[in-house]
């Protein structure tokens, strides 16, 4: 169950100790981005952020830890950077999308805002449809608040980190979650074994910020794409052989 307390009652400390973080981020963060990590903490999902666990071209991952409206004790803030170099490659995952029509904005800050707003969506229906993956609690501008993935406080290891003592069966689960997610209408787009996280031998699919409906141009090759990966990576490390063709039309099937 969630914890509720009024922001009137945070205590005063936590409130200064936050503002100097802020004050030490300033090089690294842009006023933006720090009134949305401001407002986070005013709505009380953050408390304190903690430290960086990835730093990749699109977006920083912090731990940090969750307010009182949150459920837990840390929680993921995914800040993306506004750097327009890094997102045009990115772009034509939201042009075709017809939830983002029109609205793919101009200007490098419009651009990460959408992406943002649309790894927050995607996690929706993900989490709706019954997937692993975290949950998502809050966005604002190019901030992104989910659900923590760890135990004890340590962030889970990567499927690539790990030596799984039943492949099969964490194989099975990751095609289960992909044909949960093709039938609720979004098809990933780039599933490998660097962004699928195992916590106590289950897999969680992570960054669903490139993530696709059905109808958009490129949907069928992105699936494609994605069984092909998860198929090489558990053929090449743990000799488990699928036939793809036979795999993609059991996903497309409904049931």
């Amino acid at each position: 169950m969630s914890r509720k307390l009024s922001t009137r009652k945070r205590p005063e400390r936590d409130r200064h100790m936050l503002k100097e973080q802020l004050k030490i981020e300033e090089g690294v963060f842009d006023k933006r981005t720090m009134a949305a990590i401001w407002k986070m903490f005013n709505h009380n999902i953050i408390s304190r952020l903690d430290f960086m666990i990835a730093k990749g071209k699109e977006a920083n991952v912090y731990v940090a830890d969750s307010g009182s409206s949150i459920a837990g004790d840390q929680i993921i803030l995914k800040i993306f950077r506004i750097e327009t170099s890094s997102f045009d490659r990115r772009i034509d995952y939201v042009r075709g999308d017809i939830r983002f029509e029109g609205k793919e904005g101009r200007s490098p800050y419009e651009i990460v805002r959408t992406w943002c707003k649309k790894e927050y969506g995607n996690l929706m229906i993900a989490r709706a449809a019954g997937l692993h993956s975290p949950i998502p609690y809050y966005f604002n501008g190019n901030v992104l608040a989910m659900e923590f993935i760890g135990d004890n406080g340590m962030p889970s290891r990567t499927l690539r980190e790990s030596e799984l003592e039943n492949p099969d069966a964490v194989m099975a689960a990751i095609l289960s979650d992909l044909k949960k997610l093709y039938a609720a209408g979004l098809v990933h787009g780039d599933v490998s074994e660097y962004n699928i996280l195992m916590r106590s031998n289950v897999p969680c699919l992570i960054d669903f910020g490139q993530a696709v409906v059905l109808g958009h141009p490129n949907s069928g090759r992105f699936l494609e794409r994605d069984v092909g990966n998860i198929i090489s990576y558990f053929s090449k490390r743990y000799g488990i052989e699928k036939d793809p063709s036979a795999v993609l039309d059991w996903l497309r099937k409904g049931g």
